[in-house]
Parts: structure tokens; C-alpha cells; sequence
């Protein structure tokens, strides 16, 4: 499994480092000693984790648009990366239905500069694209889609990562077939943890209601999504592009998804939380949104199997530790400190649990 002495040194490249996700990426690959780089917009929300975290400090942070391939280019070629973690994206399913250009823009022509990036320099070792659970055409099934199921989202936001993941297989196989640069996506389910401030997602809608001291409103309530702490996925993440490097035969296209039991009904989800914060309640009101997806669950076989992977924190741990670093930030207290001690936690849990 995942060993992150490896990283120590190591010239890692990661886009959409000012994102919740790539935030605490980042705060792993510092704290593990790596030599790190992130290239992405602004941070998208005020206030944010990338600045919170106090990160900015022991990288190199690029703010620049994934859609300009030039300016990509040179701050890739100043870096010269070994392994290349893509996570910039447009990633919200509503704001897809109101930017559809600008949407696809990021997340497949965002794809196509990378891995231009990545062509054109003979550096890098290990890439690897992280898309979704919603690139595969989505039929309802109660069973977790696999692999090598056929890929078709719904939406302008899944589509446009269904042609991320096409892109990246295309290039995979036309310039990166002697295998020296190993490439992979990953397609991960939907994650929680302390810092995501993002509109329309419910666990931050449930902190920010919470916060408030009013009832949390629930869109859809009895649709059902795998649900894991973000350092679930990340870890995985972590874990694909430093096998791939030390040995190319584990690139691929990976599943990173909870449990069957941590896929959840969202108003599950908020029972949870509710119990987690204490003194809380929330409402259904459905608002006659756009088509989301109502049953969505990932078939996670293959990378259990090749990886030795399993869960870490179950849902519940999840909102456990979401609710914590909500508490700390909301107390003015020292959130890095919050996240180096539950990302220990979680390296703990996880040794234990192998």
C-alpha cells in the first residue's frame, strides 16, 4: 500500500490545487516532504481551504486557467514534474447546466493541455487523471457500475468528464504505449470532510445551516450517492501514481468508492450529520432542480484486488470528523494543526486496517 517516504523529494505537479480536494492533497504531499507545484484559478469560494490551511508557503502555488495551454506549458517545463495529479475541473453539476461551454472547456480541453504537458516532456513518470462516479452511463442500476462499463454522463458536468476519460485513453494509447510515462484516471464518488465550502453540495449546505442555527434544506432527499472522507480517495490517489512510477503494469482506469454499506440515501446522510452536530434539523424541500442522477453506486473489485485496498473511515467517521474540523474552524482555532492530526489519524486507521 501507500508509503509517503516515497514522496520525500519527489516533483509533483498537481491542477486544481486551490480546490477542497486538491487543498488537502497538497497539505499530505507537503507534509510528506515533496517538492509540490500547483497550477489552478483563484480558490473557488470565500472562504476557502487552500488559504486556511496555510499551505501557500512550503510550495509553489500558479494561479493560472488549465484552458491556457501556453502559460501551463511553461510553468510545467520550469517544474519538470516526476508525477502529475490532475484534479482541476468545473466540478458542479448545476453550475454545468448554466456554464455548458465553459464546462466542457475546463474539463476536456483542461485534459487535452495536461497531456500535452505531459507529451512534451520526457520527466514525468506517473499521471494520473481524476474524473468521477458519473462518467458511466447511468441506467438506475442498484448494482455498482465497473470499469469497463460504458461511459456516457447525463449532464453537461459528467459528460464533459466521461470525454476527460476518453481523451486521457486516447492519449494513453497513441503517445504513451512504450510505457515510460505510466497514466491512469481514477473515478471517485462524492466526498466530505472539513473545508468545502462549495454551493450546492450537503454536507457544507448542512454546516452552513448549522452554523446559522436553522433547519437544513434537502433537495433529494431519497437519492442515494457513495459517500467517503476525502482523504479516502486521496490516499488511493496517492497510492496509484506511486505503484505506477515504482512499476508501469499498475496503470489503469480505477474505481474509488466506499463500501456498499456507505452508500447512503442523502437524507441518511443528514441524519448523520444532525446527530454529529447535535440540536439540529432539517426539512425536505425539493426545488424542482435540473436531472441529477437518483441511484449512483461504484463497483470498487478491481482496485481492492490489485491494490490490497479496503475503506478506512466508514460514513460515519466521515461526519465525525467533518463536524470536528467545522467546530475547530468556527472557534477560530488552528485548522492545519486540525488537518495534520486527522490525516495521522487517518494513516493510523488505515495501516491497521490493511
Amino acid at each position: 500500500m501507500l508509503d509517503l517516504n516515497f514522496y520525500k523529494g519527489k516533483r509533483v505537479f498537481v491542477t486544481g490545487h486551490t480546490g477542497f480536494k486538491g487543498a488537502w492533497l497538497c497539505r499530505i504531499l507537503v507534509g510528506a516532504g515533496a517538492e509540490v507545484t500547483g497550477y489552478s484559478l483563484n480558490p473557488p469560494t470565500q472562504p476557502n481551504l487552500f488559504s486556511i490551511a496555510d499551505i501557500e508557503k512550503n510550495m509553489v502555488s500558479v494561479i493560472g486557467d488549465i484552458r491556457d495551454r501556453n502559460h501551463l506549458m511553461e510553468c510545467f517545463e520550469k517544474a519538470q514534474p516526476e508525477i502529475v495529479l490532475h484534479l482541476a475541473a468545473q466540478p458542479i453539476v448545476r453550475e454545468s447546466y448554466k456554464d455548458p461551454v465553459g464546462t466542457y472547456e475546463t474539463n476536456v480541453m483542461g485534459t487535452v493541455n495536461i497531456l500535452e504537458c505531459v507529451r512534451q516532456n520526457s520527466c514525468v513518470r506517473s499521471f494520473l487523471n481524476v474524473t468521477t462516479d458519473k462518467v458511466y452511463e447511468n441506467h438506475e442500476w442498484e448494482w455498482g457500475y465497473r470499469e469497463n462499463d460504458p461511459l456516457d454522463g447525463y449532464d453537461p458536468y459528467s459528460n464533459s468528464k466521461s470525454c476527460s476519460e476518453l481523451v486521457t485513453h486516447s492519449y494513453k494509447k497513441s503517445f504513451f504505449s512504450d510505457k515510460k510515462t505510466a497514466i491512469s484516471t481514477a473515478r471517485a464518488g462524492n466526498v466530505i470532510g472539513g473545508g468545502d465550502f462549495a454551493a450546492d453540495r450537503i454536507i457544507p449546505d448542512c454546516i452552513r445551516a448549522a452554523q446559522k442555527g436553522e433547519a437544513i434544506i434537502v433537495r433529494n432527499p431519497h437519492s442515494t450517492r457513495p459517500y467517503q472522507h476525502v482523504l479516502e480517495p486521496l490516499m488511493l490517489y496517492l497510492t496509484i501514481a506511486q505503484k505506477q512510477y515504482e512499476d508501469p503494469s499498475f496503470a489503469g482506469y480505477y474505481n474509488v468508492g466506499p463500501d456498499d454499506s456507505d452508500c447512503l440515501k442523502t437524507g441518511h446522510l443528514v441524519d448523520l450529520f444532525c446527530e454529529k452536530w447535535k440540536n439540529i434539523t432539517w426539512i425536505n424541500q425539493y426545488d424542482g432542480g435540473p436531472h441529477e442522477a437518483n441511484f449512483l453506486k461504484l463497483d470498487c473489485s478491481k482496485v481492492k484486488h490489485v491494490f490490497g485496498w479496503r475503506p478506512t473511515w466508514n460514513v460515519e467517521q466521515a461526519i465525525e470528523k467533518t463536524v470536528e474540523w467545522a467546530k475547530v474552524y468556527f472557534a477560530d482555532g488552528d485548522v492545519a494543526a486540525c488537518m495534520d492530526q486527522q490525516i495521522q489519524e487517518f494513516l493510523s486507521a488505515m495501516k491497521e486496517n490493511q
